[in-house]
């Protein structure tokens, strides 16, 4: 049974990372096996609280959405606009107006501050 301490720092993950893919092909029930369950939770305890996920992306967000309620692009053309709209929107490449973020959040309760968060910088297309 290997040494097992908190993990408090960057260096401290580094080195329980290492240790995990060490451990990966333990046997379950082994001493082994007990230490990578162990390292495995303090590894996720550490990183819930010190490595932050953050939001998808707005069009990622509607898309996850769309596919939970058994949606079409179609669907949102009243929240949204036209189709072509729809589909710049899903693609990534036409950021949501508030209108547009209003009516996702109030009709498929997408969170407000997903489809609101500044979107990436998009170099216009030459003519």
């Amino acid at each position: 049974m290997g040494i097992l301490k908190p993990i408090r720092t960057p260096a401290d993950h580094a080195a329980a990372l290492a240790r995990l893919e060490a451990l990966m092909d333990a046997e379950p029930g082994t001493a082994e096996g007990e230490d990578l369950d162990v390292l495995a939770d303090l590894i996720e305890h550490y990183e819930s609280k010190q490595v932050p996920i953050g939001y998808p992306p707005p069009h990622a967000a509607i898309a996850f959405r769309m596919e939970q309620a058994g949606l079409s692009p179609q669907d949102l053309v009243p929240l949204i606009g036209s189709q072509a709209e729809v589909l710049e929107v899903l693609a990534g490449t036409r950021p949501l107006t508030l209108a547009m973020a209003r009516a996702l959040h109030i009709h498929l309760g997408i969170p407000a501050e997903v489809l609101l968060q500044q979107q990436e910088e998009r170099p216009a297309l030459a003519p």
